[in-house]
């Protein structure tokens, strides 16, 4: 009580003094309530996204995998050669080489001839038309 002559005024200013500490201190953590219950709303939107993530994904498990979509015919090259290749490997009913198809087609056995029709099978196996069994040797798909 030094330097004050009346106590009452003593005793007022140190009232002061202690309520506006505990009212910064209030205010301070109110504001810290609030950010957390910012960060707690948030961390509650994070689980429920989670938990509604696992529910589809099961959901989804659960469902049959749907069927892929039809794979579209191979589209034949416009040339007619084409079209006899594919018609004498059907009645060969076997591999051919690519110098035998020039024997069947009716093409000299010069080796322009073989490696234009080898060049021909090779496209028709790239389209999927034909297989290549082993090299060099082209069969018509299996189904």
């Amino acid at each position: 009580m030094s330097g004050h002559s009346d106590p009452g005024t003593w005793l007022l200013e140190r009232i002061d003094a202690r309520e506006k500490a505990l009212t910064g201190q209030s205010e301070q953590m109110r504001s810290q309530i609030d950010e957390l219950t910012a960060r707690l709303r948030d961390l509650d939107q994070d689980i429920e996204h989670l938990k509604i993530t696992r529910k589809t994904l099961l959901a989804l498990a659960e469902e049959p995998d749907p069927a892929p979509p039809p794979q579209p015919a191979p589209v034949l090259p416009d040339h007619p050669v084409y079209q006899q290749i594919l018609t004498i490997l059907a009645d060969a009913g076997q591999p051919m080489r690519a110098r035998d198809l020039c024997l069947a087609l009716d093409l000299p056995l010069a080796r322009r001839n073989v490696e234009n029709t080898r060049a021909k099978l090779k496209r028709l196996v790239s389209l999927g038309i034909l297989a290549e069994t082993e090299p060099g040797l082209f069969a018509q798909q299996r189904p």
